[in-house]
């Protein structure tokens, strides 16, 4: 992989991890469309670690505030009643299925998963999943107001038509954790799948992203860290890795900041529509042999 590659790839990283458009997906498109190797499960994994430290800052005050009360909780039990206490433990039951998944799935994720017409089905499947999500939350009253981006970003949120994150219940939790574990296949997206399933459930449009988030942060660090032993094999090496990675935090955190303000204003159709279109454009190409569904195939 040259450093140009590397930058380009951290660029879409940053840009699209945090939108509900896949960015597994972007990064073995971009590579495909550029004539590039597909840069891996590995590299995806890895600089995905970028871009959730981009995370772990923008939310630092109210992640060390769930850390500390997870921490009381594990000694006090009357601690276990703090809503901080109750997240850190939803956030970890919600980690589970794609954990499990994740390691029983591993050769699938590396090998088939990474069929771009596999890729282009799932943009579109969950493209049109998120729609009716959307549609399904306006349909409830659920849109959150302009004064959500006045409020700690994850404090209680004031009771309205919409469930809120002090309202998690286990259950919630572990389907919000089933439709993440989706995200291992590109193309379905782990903010979009998690969204989607956070509407359905009569949760806010923010309250569902917020969650999304959070949850992510265990199964993103685990499984990056999990693939750095692979860097440096192939044609992935650790310089353009790092790169890439950089730059998927700095643009990441700024993505971040955008996105949670958009939502409280706005719904998600300009993202069902991009992704039905990219997915048709993608089978469209893969049809006439302009892409062969396994272009750029990965040495490493």
């Amino acid at each position: 992989m040259s450093w140009f590659e590397s930058l380009v790839l951290g660029l879409v990283q940053g840009l699209t991890e945090f939108l509900p458009i896949s960015s597994s997906a972007h990064l073995r498109l971009t590579a495909a469309f550029a004539g590039w190797e597909d840069p891996g499960a590995a590299f995806t994994a890895v600089t995905q670690i970028g871009t959730e430290t981009a995370v772990l800052i923008y939310f630092r005050r109210d992640i060390a505030r769930i850390l500390s009360a997870w921490a009381r909780s594990l000694v006090r039990p009357e601690a276990r009643r703090e809503h901080d206490a109750w997240l850190g433990w939803l956030v970890l039951i919600g980690s589970l299925p794609i954990g499990v998944l994740g390691l029983t799935l591993k050769d699938q994720i590396e090998g088939p998963f990474r069929d771009l017409r596999l890729i282009a089905v799932s943009l579109i499947v969950l493209g049109l999943v998120l729609g009716a999500a959307d549609r399904f939350a306006a349909g409830q009253g659920t849109a959150p107001t302009p004064s959500a981006t006045r409020r700690s970003r994850t404090a209680p949120e004031p009771r309205g038509s919409g469930k809120t994150v002090e309202q998690l219940t286990v259950r919630d939790g572990l389907l919000y954790g089933c439709a993440q574990a989706l995200a291992l296949i590109p193309g379905v997206s782990r903010s979009g799948a998690t969204i989607s399933a956070g509407l359905f459930m009569g949760y806010t449009r923010e309250a569902a992203a917020r969650y999304s988030f959070l949850l992510a942060i265990p199964a993103v660090l685990a499984s990056g860290l999990f693939e750095l032993r692979h860097v440096g094999e192939g044609h992935v090496s650790w310089g353009p890795t790092v790169l890439a990675t950089l730059l998927a935090f700095l643009v990441g955190y700024a993505v971040i900041a955008w996105f949670m303000r958009f939502i409280t204003t706005r719904g998600f159709m300009p993202f069902v529509v991009y992704r039905i279109l990219l997915g048709l454009v993608i089978l469209a190409l893969v049809g006439v042999g302009a892409l062969t569904p396994h272009q750029g195939p990965s040495v490493g």
